[in-house]
């Protein structure tokens, strides 16, 4: 638990740790690459760990010395039968992606994690694997992890994708490596694309297209027989960077410089919402870096105004809209966020989590089927915030407290360890 009070004149730069989504990548592609790849700005968070381990287990060589991480990649097929379950932790990234791998080997795993990771929906990813011919099961035939893969002989398949999930749509790209002829991916709008992005610096032979008058986005891969070890600096993680963002917004005198980190468009959508709010921010230094955009973010505290968050946007801010949602509580008027139901099969229900803590701290909130509905401009004060082991709920109200009357407990903070397990050391470097 850690107790945090109001404050006022946010002031420095911060750099923010390695994207999440792209260190898991980095592991995974360098793991079935040949030769070596070496990885700068890792983050070192449970869940990449969770992924390093699961590797390792499989046969990879992986040097992990803080910051950067050296992959020994055995080729494509080159992972060897791993001895026992592989542990994914808290994971969901970790769980799919491999997923997709492991449905392309000639031998049997098991992967399972801790309660809340198996109690996420797994069938997301069991039913398009199982029409490529994959041997994938729940083992106790709930949708849901501990997840037993066998052996089975992939073919190629087009899968249009009810949801725009980036997880999804990895974990069938993965194993499209290991299939007959071409896979792609249709999602009704572009989720996330560092798979897409890393697989081309690998050497996939892949290719991307939008659908004409429609956000429609289709994603090819044909197998291949080698992938090449690459050098990689990982942005600045712009999920991690939105705490920062909400921060320099919403806390009195207060200016602050996120270095180095990726504005690729398919997650960089609270910059959107924060320019419809009003917020005073400034893009520095853009430019690309191993296919993805980078910049310095320069905030400064703005009067925000309440907006609507619906639709394409919504995957490609998805793990921001607990904080978007403290944004909200503190903006003049009313933010309505829906068309986001899949905030209920995170971590926690965070449609729920965020709600309850909201209005634990006086905010006058509703939730709705797919979102909730927000009547900003009123305050916040002190509360005992639950967060449930939900790293993002534990930090979005950590900066909640920072603009409330009072005292706010958070109870298990330690969880913010899943992503960014220098959160608050980061925050006392800007007092």
């Amino acid at each position: 638990m850690i107790e945090l009070t109001s404050i006022t004149g946010l002031r420095g730069k911060v750099e923010i740790p390695g994207d999440k989504s792209i260190s898991h990548r980095c592991i995974m592609l360098g793991s079935i690459a040949d030769g070596t790849t070496e990885v700068h700005n890792f983050l070192q968070g449970a869940d990449c760990r969770a992924t390093i381990d699961c590797f390792r287990k499989l046969g990879i060589e992986i040097e992990n010395n803080g910051s950067s991480v050296v992959v020994h990649g055995k080729g494509i097929h080159g992972l060897n039968a791993p001895s026992e379950i592989l542990d994914v932790g808290n994971s969901g990234t970790t769980t799919r992606l491999i997923s997709g791998i492991l449905a392309g080997q000639p031998f049997d795993s098991k992967l399972s994690g801790d309660a809340s990771l198996n109690s996420r929906p797994m069938r997301r990813i069991i039913e398009p694997l199982t029409r490529m011919g994959a041997n994938i099961s729940s083992i106790l035939r709930n949708g849901c992890a501990p997840l037993y893969i066998s052996p089975g002989k992939l073919t190629g398949i087009h899968y249009d994708s009810p949801v725009a999930s980036a997880q999804v749509k990895s974990c069938i790209l993965l194993a499209g490596l290991y299939a007959e002829g071409e896979t792609s991916v249709t999602e009704p709008s572009l989720s996330r694309n560092h798979t897409e992005l890393m697989l081309k610096e690998f050497g996939a032979d892949l290719h991307s297209m939008h659908e004409l008058d429609s956000t429609k986005a289709t994603v090819t891969i044909r197998p291949c027989q080698e992938l090449y070890g690459q050098k990689i600096t990982v942005p600045g993680d712009i999920s991690s960077a939105a705490y920062f963002i909400a921060a320099g917004l919403l806390v009195p005198d207060s200016e602050i410089v996120i270095r180095n980190t990726g504005i690729n468009p398919t997650r960089a959508g609270i910059l959107k919402v924060c320019e419809d709010m009003g917020a005073d921010i400034t893009l520095l230094k853009q430019r690309i870096e191993g296919g993805e955009p980078i910049a310095d973010i320069l905030v400064r505290t703005s009067r925000l105004q309440g907006t609507t968050v619906e639709g394409d946007i919504i995957p490609t801010l998805i793990d921001e809209i607990p904080i978007i949602a403290v944004m909200a509580a503190m903006a003049e008027g009313t933010t309505v966020i829906k068309d986001a139901a899949e905030l209920k099969v995170k971590e926690t229900n965070r449609i729920e989590t965020v709600v309850d803590n909201l209005k634990a701290m006086g905010c006058d909130i509703t939730a709705t089927d797919d979102g909730m509905i927000i009547h900003g401009g009123k305050g916040l004060h002190g509360a005992t915030i639950h967060t449930l082991l939900d790293h993002r709920i534990a930090m979005a109200f950590s900066i909640a407290a920072l603009v409330a009357d009072g005292t706010t407990k958070i109870l298990d903070s330690h969880c913010v360890d899943i992503s960014y397990p220098t959160f608050y050391d980061t925050f006392e470097g800007l007092l």
